[in-house]
């Protein structure tokens, strides 16, 4: 996905554009579950991680500093233990992704807005100009092609970035 490359709207050919909309909303949609799986995912590893120092603080809690057993010790405890702090960043991370990945969904529905907003301009003769056949199916299968070797780049600019 190339989100830049996807949100454009190209004015010379809405109908592709049109055909396109559809399957374009649905991978968005899918990225936004997925990030959204990962968010509830994290959320419950740091739940069980929460639980697993809480219930090892009360056991053996001189290990962890405490002289008197309160609320606040143990979230104060279990704040500061080694490693929690790195599933506290990773829910965190997957918030963000899923805030990414809404704005997406949402950018993706907005396009599609622009895109009526055109066709009924374009309807209004707005666009008024000399009329030439095209081939639709051509145009179409033109930006199919173009958007896998697009996809072809990025992965192999990821690959040599890792």
């Amino acid at each position: 996905m190339n989100f830049e490359i996807d949100i454009k709207i190209d004015e010379t050919a809405l109908d592709v554009e049109c055909l396109d909309q559809p399957s374009l909303m649905m991978q968005y949609g899918k990225n936004l579950a997925e990030a959204e799986r990962a968010l509830s995912t994290a959320k419950m590893q740091n739940d069980m991680v929460r639980a697993e120092l809480d219930r090892e603080i009360r056991k053996n809690p001189e290990k962890y500093g405490i002289s008197k057993i309160t609320e606040t010790a143990i979230t104060g405890a279990i704040s500061t233990a080694p490693g929690y702090n790195d599933f506290e960043k990773h829910v965190i991370d997957a918030a963000y992704e899923v805030k990414v990945a809404r704005a997406a969904v949402d950018a993706v529905q907005q396009k599609k807005d622009m895109l009526e907003a055109l066709i009924r301009l374009h309807g209004q003769q707005y666009f008024a100009g000399p009329k030439v056949p095209r081939d639709l199916h051509q145009e179409w299968v033109g930006k199919q092609q173009n958007q896998k070797s697009n996809k072809s780049v990025a992965e192999r600019l990821i690959r040599r970035n890792k």
